[in-house]
């Protein structure tokens, strides 16, 4: 089997970048490595954006209902396969998103138990940044703002994720790091968790050079 590995933080904390970077390490040291995130851009993933994007409105158990659709259909028709081949994959998001923003109108346990036979990652990473530098970020990046992306809000799911992040046991990274630390901080990271866990990064298929 691969190396599964998901990045997870509020909106505008900066994850998508972390994910990135670790991902182009992996392939830089020659290891066939998948990058992905979710929603996907499957027809279920559209119609989550649509709502996201608050173009469109349902009640929030059938939206989370949705994104545990576009998830089960991303495990089995990309991760699985790729995890099976002997592959690194790195997932910009992952179901624990879907927990701590889904819990500002949803009991926990509904979403918790929704996601208990889901396969988990080998490793999580939590960035933590404060919900008012994200709330800035997100202004200065692009006009509008999505579905949960309010400083009040983003406070509350900050709060679940450090929940989460101590019963799942996550590694949390400071999101307001200088960009030069952030590779190398991840990167050190996942080394020494490899290490922990007994993973060796000679176990996975090397892409030809």
């Amino acid at each position: 089997m691969g190396l599964f590995i998901a990045f997870e933080g509020l909106d505008g904390s900066g994850l998508s970048t972390r994910a990135k970077i670790l991902s182009d390490w992996f392939k830089k040291e020659g290891y066939s490595t998948i990058f992905t995130k979710e929603p996907t851009s499957s027809l279920i993933g559209g119609v989550i954006r649509v709502a996201l994007k608050k173009e469109w409105k349902t009640d929030p158990k059938t939206l989370q209902l949705l994104f545990a659709a576009d998830r089960s259909h991303h495990l089995q028709r990309d991760v699985i396969p790729a995890l099976g081949d002997g592959k690194v994959v790195i997932t910009d998001r992952y179901l624990f998103s879907s927990i701590a923003y889904g819990s500002l109108e949803i009991e926990r346990k509904w979403l918790e138990d929704l996601y208990s036979n889901f396969l988990k990652p080998d490793i999580t990473f939590f960035i933590d940044t404060d919900p008012k530098i994200c709330i800035e970020r997100i202004q200065s990046e692009r006009f509008g703002f999505e579905l949960f992306e309010e400083e009040k809000k983003l406070r509350s799911v900050r709060k679940v994720y450090l929940e989460l992040a101590e019963k799942y046991k996550f590694i949390k990274r400071n999101g307001t790091v200088p960009e030069d630390e952030i590779g190398n901080g991840t990167i050190k990271e996942v080394k020494r968790i490899l290490k922990e866990k007994d993973f060796s990064l000679q176990k996975f298929i090397k892409t030809e050079k």
